[in-house]
């Protein structure tokens, strides 16, 4: 299993007329926690795409337990379960400042050869950087 942690503070264009993050947003913050863990791991989005692999969005779920804030630290806790083949998941555990669990979700990602469209296997060094937390 692989993990990952990152701080985003809610922007004041982040939140809606309450004061609470848009919905929509969470997405985003998704985003943002999947791309620095890889980034963590020693890979870009930018490597993977100069390689000829890109990685779309095929599921977004959200569960909403608590709002966001404004001014908030939030934490996001991104998780690898399992070793990717074709497919990618990764959930995602966000917290208020208080680390308070306030709001749950999971994208599921494919591999693409950028040249024909067609899915294809992890590329050989995100298998390489990710088989260590995978193990036996």
């Amino acid at each position: 299993m692989y993990q990952h942690e990152v701080k985003i503070r809610v922007r004041y264009a982040d939140t809606d007329q309450m004061g609470y993050v848009y919905y929509g947003n969470y997405a985003t913050y998704y985003e943002v926690a999947r791309v620095e863990s890889l980034r963590s791991l020693g890979l870009t989005y930018k490597q993977l795409e100069e390689g000829g692999v890109m990685m779309p969005v095929l599921e977004n779920t959200s569960k909403f337990i608590a709002p966001g804030r404004y001014d908030e630290l939030l934490t996001v806790r991104v998780t690898i379960k399992e070793m990717p083949g074709v497919r990618i998941t990764f959930h995602y555990e966000i917290y208020d400042e208080s680390d308070k669990l306030i709001h749950e979700g999971h994208t599921l990602l494919v591999f693409v050869k950028m040249d024909t469209g067609r899915p294809c296997r992890m590329p050989e060094k995100m298998t390489q950087l990710l088989e260590p937390f995978f193990e036996k």
